[in-house]
């Protein structure tokens, strides 16, 4: 018998053999919404959709991707320099689904073992009313299937409801941008959402997690695995590999995730290790990030303890950056602490080099007695 004919006799007679060598399938959905560079419409970050793509690429997914309309989809503005973005726009596969995605109503849910939903502001404004898209989510979920969401992407998931009527995150621990983070970062696009994202989920009865603003955070809950902002990427993707049932493949973390975890390891110990790391490897890193990171975290602070943070975070990105508002946020959460002596000492060489600051000068102004 010739070879050919006794493989196909070996499949039908064995069916299984042939499906044990198919790979599994993961949607990422993005929004349709985006237009010029998220200048006059917020579209889908690029970061994300990356990020997730090559985590679910390299864990042996096959890989669809699909948005309201179908077509090309456009995202905000980001840096294809960075490491992930300059890798996936060298993919040709993934160029050219982002340049002709699904349109979320031509989609068969069973043909997908896990459906991630990626986030950006556009999100907030085609996903909730998609019902093309509850319907996968429903179905993808209800067959057993993971169901995911970075940063806006939880947005999708908050009128998706199962057979009994019920919203599917009700009772489901989860996250996702948070009402800090929109505070500061969503001032743009937020009066022209139709519900916030955090007090929506709350409403619909999700039990709402979340770490210190822009700090990574992946909340799983069964197959309900969700990433509260941009920086929860790539682990959010590779929880989602986790809730596959495999175990992710072991990979070189990004600059980005580097420098979050060396922020986590120098609030956690205070000992000098992630400044003397910073320093004798700082390309590794993402030191601007870091400083920036703290800088935002004060202007969120409330209490003592994250001011502290806050200013521990802005030393530690410091040496890399010369930049005033930083020194003089540096100043601020000295003052704000109580200690008005290194609040001055911090301030006053920025006076010196900027004496019309109108930061530095408002600041001055709160020290005088």
């Amino acid at each position: 018998m010739p070879r050919t004919h006794l493989l196909a006799t070996i499949l039908m007679l064995f069916p299984f053999v042939a499906a044990a060598t198919d790979p599994p399938r993961a949607l990422l959905v993005v929004s349709s919404e985006g237009r010029d560079q998220g200048q006059t419409r917020p579209g889908f970050e690029m970061d994300e959709f990356a990020q997730a793509w090559l985590i679910l690429k390299r864990n042996g997914f096959h890989v669809e991707v699909a948005s309201p309309r179908g077509g090309r989809v456009e995202a905000d503005k980001f840096n294809p320099e960075e490491a992930f973005n300059a890798e996936l726009l060298a993919d040709t596969d993934a160029t050219s689904k982002l340049a002709a995605t699904l349109p979320t109503a031509s989609l068969d849910p069973r043909r997908y073992d896990a459906v991630m939903v990626i986030g950006g502001k556009g999100a907030m404004f085609d996903l909730p009313v998609d019902t093309a898209l509850q319907d996968v989510l429903a179905a993808v979920w209800t067959q057993g299937g993971v169901v995911a969401a970075v940063c806006h992407g939880p947005a999708a998931l908050a009128e998706v409801r199962l057979a009994d009527g019920s919203h599917l995150v009700q009772g489901r621990a989860m996250t996702g941008f948070t009402e800090e983070e929109e505070a500061l970062f969503g001032k743009r696009w937020a009066s022209e959402f139709a519900f916030q994202l955090e007090p929506a989920m709350r409403g619909r009865g999700a039990r709402w997690e979340e770490a210190p603003l822009m700090m990574p955070k992946v909340v799983v809950d069964g197959r309900l695995v969700t990433g509260q902002n941009p920086y929860s990427t790539p682990a959010t993707a590779e929880a989602v590999v986790r809730a596959s049932g495999r175990v992710p493949v072991a990979r070189d973390r990004w600059r980005d995730e580097r420098s979050m975890a060396l922020v986590e390891q120098h609030l956690r110990q205070r000992d000098g290790h992630a400044a003397a790391e910073l320093a004798a490897h700082g390309a590794d890193y993402h030191a601007q990030l870091i400083g920036i990171l703290g800088y935002y975290q004060l202007q969120a602070a409330q209490s003592p303890q994250v001011i502290g943070d806050a200013l521990a975070i802005m030393l530690l990105g410091r040496p890399w950056m010369d930049e005033p508002q930083l020194d003089v946020a540096i100043a601020e959460a000295h003052l704000r602490l109580g200690d008005t002596a290194a609040a001055r000492k911090h301030l006053q060489p920025v006076l010196e080099k900027h004496p019309q600051l109108e930061q530095a000068k408002a600041l001055l102004a709160r020290m005088q007695p």
